[in-house]
């Protein structure tokens, strides 16, 4: 059952060391996001490089970009980079839009803390959800704002609560809704993500064009993730009984069957595919406080988790 498996989740919280993947040391260099194929993700070290995009090779070493970011993601040359800006009095944040280069083409100020971000297959839409109140998914209370822009234009759809709400086949519409973890589908109009409302999470299929989400008949979806192929959403499910506890599953979307994935700790993100039969994911390092790493599980329940790499963050394919 679930209680059961949040009572695991507990107890071996913290029993996982690193025993393979990619820790390498970070050397400056030019990214470019036309690479076809290159792992990037955010350096987790403390250090100098903290927070860093970098690029993982195959030996082991990543190439950084002195790009710092708080979430990062890149598709077809388009990367998207939410940062931190400190301020005399508060920290502030933006949203930039990155070329193949990752220079800066679009900013956009940000109303609260990042927490996630994806661009669509095709580099034409960046998505970001940021908190705008309370200070996790796991606070008893907090807000957040999804905002969905074209990279080519700049028109920004700066919250997803201005789109028309269809829940359970009826139009829909209350002053508690929030949206996050926006997935984008290769046709450049049609995204997925989570809609909360009245104490449950919904699965929700957006369209762009139209400005109108709906829901697909699956609950207690968080942070969804559109497989390559499109036929599959990998998201966290949150353990009965618990307000900061979640298993991974993959949601087939044809037949709505749910398949829990072998990874037993709690997962707080929004997977990766790295490709149709493997998801990643971060998990906090252990016995390091701001340290996260990357691990990786097949999407389709079997197997175990591998490391894939350490102290990483936001994990993107060129």
């Amino acid at each position: 059952t679930l209680t059961a498996l949040g009572t695991t989740l507990v107890l071996h919280a913290a029993d996982r060391s690193h025993d393979g993947g990619t820790d390498g040391t970070v050397t400056a260099g030019q990214l470019n996001l036309d690479d076809d194929g290159q792992l990037l993700f955010l350096d987790t070290a403390a250090g100098t490089h903290h927070d860093e995009v970098v690029a993982a090779h195959a030996d082991g070493s990543r190439t950084g970009s002195g790009l710092d970011c708080l979430r990062f993601y890149a598709a077809a040359g388009t990367g998207v980079c939410l940062q931190a800006q400190p301020g005399a009095l508060q920290t502030s944040y933006r949203a930039r839009i990155l070329d193949a280069r990752l220079r800066t083409v679009r900013s956009f100020p940000l109303a609260g803390v990042p927490s996630r971000a994806r661009v669509s297959p095709s580099g034409r839409f960046a998505a970001w959800t940021v908190f705008v109140g309370g200070e996790s998914y796991g606070s008893a209370f907090f807000s957040t704002r999804t905002s969905i822009v074209d990279t080519r234009t700049g028109q920004l759809d700066s919250t997803l609560e201005d789109f028309a709400v269809d829940l359970n086949g009826a139009p829909y519409r209350a002053t508690d809704e929030n949206f996050w973890g926006v997935t984008f589908a290769a046709d450049d109009d049609t995204f997925y993500a989570t809609l909360a409302t009245g104490g449950r999470t919904y699965l929700v299929k957006g369209s762009i064009g139209r400005r109108t989400v709906s829901s697909v008949g699956v609950t207690n979806v968080e942070c969804p993730s559109l497989s390559p192929d499109g036929t599959r959403i990998a998201f966290k499910r949150r353990v009965l009984g618990s307000a900061a506890l979640w298993h991974e599953y993959v949601l087939d979307l044809r037949t709505l069957k749910q398949t829990p994935l072998a990874e037993s700790h709690s997962v707080d993100d929004q997977a990766f595919w790295l490709d149709d039969r493997t998801v990643a994911y971060a998990l906090p390092t252990q016995g390091e406080t701001g340290s996260t790493d990357l691990w990786s599980v097949p999407a389709d329940g079997s197997g175990t988790p591998a490391l894939l790499a350490g102290h990483a963050a936001s994990p993107a394919r060129s």
